[in-house]
């Protein structure tokens, strides 16, 4: 069984699970780390910006008080206060003129280049702080630009204030957020299929050795077990298998006990009728009481021959829907009486007494099969001659008894062992007892009462024998 753990469905059930949940899990992981990445982006950016428009917004509020001098004054004031900044080393302070070109820079190197991008063009044209983030256009590095409009009193722009500063420190944060989010998110992926396989390799082991017990029973070995790991699904299917294997198991033995007791059931009125065919075929019919005697066998035994394939047919008939009741109002009083009648002349040539117990009851009409009905009683009559013959009497009455009409037949015998009693009724069960059946007598009698909406009830009596009931409901 170890190798089926291992081997068992490579590319099946995990191939499948692998894939419809692996590729959800991907989904998401990949969606979660791009919305982290944009979100982390977003707000890093966002606070560089936020930084630069307040320095923008501090310098422009401080230089306002020189909007009134002259141009060359201007420049006078921007260049001390370049020379005064202490950001030299993160940002670039530039103060650009009206036609776009700076005029002097906490850089130096860039001073008298125009820098060519449009946050100072719209900082002009709407007099308000613009920004700029992307490559510079010289320099191809990435940058954020913030611009500030220098306006004089008369409301004309003389210059721009902008700050930059380079985006590689902060991209270089981003990227690691992001690396670092991408492992995270890879180590929940690698979690997940580990998990998954663990899973599904505790739900394969089992199917497995499901799947292989199965096999063996279909190929004939009736009765194993399959060993329960789990109080699960699986473990339900498990022991739905097991009792399976167990039903098979005993449906396979009583069909042999029941094949044994048919050939025997078969072979003994056979053998009767061979050799008394035998024995009259070569006689003289010098002795007519003997010549007699034989026939009756003969009789006797083609008799019981015809019940037994009777009683086959109508269990083939039972098993493969076939088992039809032809119903009509039926008189169930005089259909029992007759039986017992009949019955009661045979079973006395036997030295058993039929005893009819008449309460003089009124028993209403009801729509049933009588001819079906009969058998059910020629039958009970015949299993209490047979198997309670010790008692040497059998009662049977009729009555009505809660809303039901209530047939009863009693023999006196030993009874049925506590234990056989739920088993009496199945098909091909014949119990410890020794007497001639084939099992499926009662069967058919309970299918019978069953179509009636009846119920056949098989009891031990107080005082011993066993009592045999038929309901069958007045109102069905």
């Amino acid at each position: 069984m170890g190798s089926v753990k291992k081997n068992f469905m490579p590319t099946g059930i995990r191939k499948r699970w692998l894939l419809n949940c692996m590729s959800i899990v991907i989904v998401v992981v990949l969606l979660a780390v791009a919305a982290f990445s944009t979100v982390f982006a977003s707000y890093y950016y966002s606070s560089v910006r936020n930084g630069l428009e307040a320095k923008a917004k501090t310098a422009s509020d401080f230089f306002s008080s020189y909007m009134n001098q002259s141009y060359n004054e201007y420049y006078l004031s921007a260049y001390r206060f370049i020379e005064n900044f202490d950001e030299k080393n993160t940002l670039e302070l530039q103060f650009v003129n009206s036609n776009g070109r700076i005029i002097v820079s906490s850089f130096g190197l860039t001073a008298g280049m125009s820098p060519g991008t449009d946050d100072i063009t719209k900082a002009m044209d709407t007099q308000q702080i613009s920004v700029f983030m992307g490559n510079d256009p010289a320099t191809g590095e990435h940058i954020m630009a913030v611009s500030s409009p220098m306006i004089y009193s008369s409301g004309d722009v003389i210059g721009v204030m902008r700050y930059v500063t380079s985006l590689r420190n902060v991209d270089r944060q981003i990227m690691l957020a992001v690396a670092v989010a991408l492992c995270a998110g890879f180590a929940i992926v690698l979690f997940v299929i580990f998990s998954n396989l663990y899973f599904i390799r505790s739900i394969i082991g089992p199917v497995g050795q499901i799947t292989e017990t199965a096999k063996r029973i279909a190929a004939g070995s009736y009765g194993i077990q399959i060993e329960k790991e789990f109080d699960d699904e699986i473990g339900e299917l498990a022991d739905t298998i097991n009792n399976m294997s167990i039903r098979i198991d005993q449906a396979e033995k009583t069909q042999s006990e029941f094949v044994t007791s048919v050939s025997h059931e078969l072979r003994t009125p056979l053998t009767a009728i061979s050799g008394w065919g035998e024995t009259l075929l070569y006689d003289d019919f010098s002795d007519p009481a003997e010549t007699k005697r034989g026939i009756g066998i003969m009789l006797k035994e083609a008799h019981r021959l015809t019940t037994l394939v009777e009683e086959l047919l109508e269990f083939s008939r039972m098993q493969d829907g076939r088992f039809k009741l032809s119903i009509e109002d039926c008189d169930i009083r005089s259909e029992f009486e007759d039986t017992v009648f009949m019955y009661g002349s045979r079973l006395r040539k036997e030295n058993i007494e039929l005893e009819y117990l008449d309460n003089d009851e009124e028993i209403p009409n009801i729509p049933a099969d009588g001819a079906r009905l009969k058998q059910v009683f020629l039958n009970i009559l015949d299993n209490a001659a047979k198997h309670g013959k010790e008692g040497r009497r059998i009662t049977a009455q009729i009555g009505i008894e809660d809303g039901c009409i209530a047939i009863k037949i009693r023999d006196f015998g030993p009874g049925i062992p506590e234990e056989e009693l739920p088993f009496v009724k199945k098909k091909f069960y014949k119990g410890s007892s020794k007497e001639r059946g084939n099992g499926i007598g009662l069967a058919v009698c309970d299918e019978i009462v069953s179509m009636h909406n009846g119920w056949l009830i098989i009891e031990n009596a107080e005082g011993g024998g066993t009592l045999v009931s038929i309901l069958l409901p007045l109102n069905s």
